[in-house]
């Protein structure tokens, strides 16, 4: 079994990997993780035909199948954790806000490598160029709070 199919976080390779990557990365999974919302294929098939579609040459591949599998696999705690944080009923968000506020409790959860602000500033950054016109201000208030839970350490020193 590979590290990655584990609930433990992972840390970061050795030798970083590039920012782009990763933001790839994120951009991917958020993708799949929506596609999935309707879809209702498995995510090994969406997983695959990501794989396949896309050129993953400057994806962090092991990072874009962290955050795919990981809030696929913890989807309902993730959501309990976010509830609290949640303007309105979990099923009147978005699919595509709701998919983004999980990635970024999976990562502010288990990815203790990337710092809390990176977590929510790539948030707000996908929202704005996949969410709705305000979306990124909803991503931006809920991982922002989330975070002080999940991170308070980190976040006590801002």
């Amino acid at each position: 079994m590979s590290a990655i199919d584990d609930n433990t976080p992972q840390p970061a390779p050795s030798g970083q990997p590039k920012a782009g990557d990763r933001r790839r990365a994120r951009a991917l999974a958020l993708q799949g993780l929506y596609q999935r919302h309707f879809s209702k294929s498995s995510i090994s098939d969406i997983e695959a035909e990501f794989m396949v579609d896309n050129d993953m040459a400057k994806v962090d591949l092991l990072y874009f199948r962290d955050l795919l599998r990981g809030v696929h696999r913890e989807q309902v705690d993730l959501d309990q954790l976010l509830e609290p944080y949640l303007d309105r009923p979990l099923q009147e968000v978005d699919a595509i806000e709701l998919a983004i506020v999980r990635l970024g409790a999976y990562e502010l959860k288990h990815r203790l490598d990337v710092p809390y602000k990176v977590v929510i500033n790539e948030g707000i950054e996908m929202a704005k160029r996949f969410g709705g016109t305000e979306g990124h201000k909803f991503v931006n208030s809920v991982l922002d709070k989330l975070s002080r839970r999940l991170r308070l350490a980190e976040t006590r020193s801002r």
